[in-house]
């Protein structure tokens, strides 16, 4: 599943520092499985998000789509990497809701997830949700829009 790096090195390693270090700030009480993301904008800024776990279960925030809506809710309109740190042995990837959210906002994403071990994995969205749903299957054009900033 591993593909030669489509990221510069810096630019891997401003990622998976900023994933690393949302994962200190998770809301983890009941799982204790505190995971960070961040994501590389189209912009070219990095927006950080973690776990946010809720007692009624269903209700759980992942990193991943905690950090995409960070970037979008900052005017942001497309996702060009994601990263995420799990607590783990070996890297994590993305739920299936995840991937998803992902194909929304960056149908060409670069998907890094890295552990506290020293093992890694990058991939393509298309890799990990090949045939995916997008807004071009109901008839849309893929969001465009751009928030002008103050």
């Amino acid at each position: 599943m591993a593909t030669p790096s489509a990221l510069p090195a810096r630019t891997r390693a401003r990622l998976d520092a900023a994933a690393r270090s949302a994962a200190a700030r998770a809301y983890a009480p009941y799982s204790q499985f505190r995971v960070g993301a961040a994501v590389l904008a189209g912009s070219g800024r990095l927006y950080s998000g973690a776990n946010v776990e809720n007692a009624s279960y269903g209700l759980c925030q992942c990193a991943e789509r905690t950090a995409i809506t960070h970037a979008i809710a900052e005017g942001e309109s497309s996702i060009i990497a994601v990263a995420v740190y799990t607590p783990t042995p070996t890297p994590t990837l993305p739920c299936g809701a995840c991937r998803q959210v992902i194909r929304e906002f960056g149908p060409a994403a670069t998907i890094r997830s890295t552990c506290r071990g020293k093992a890694a994995v990058e991939t393509s969205l298309d890799a990990l949700l090949p045939a995916a749903f997008g807004p071009e299957d109901l008839g849309r054009r893929p969001l465009a829009r751009r928030v002008k900033r103050s």
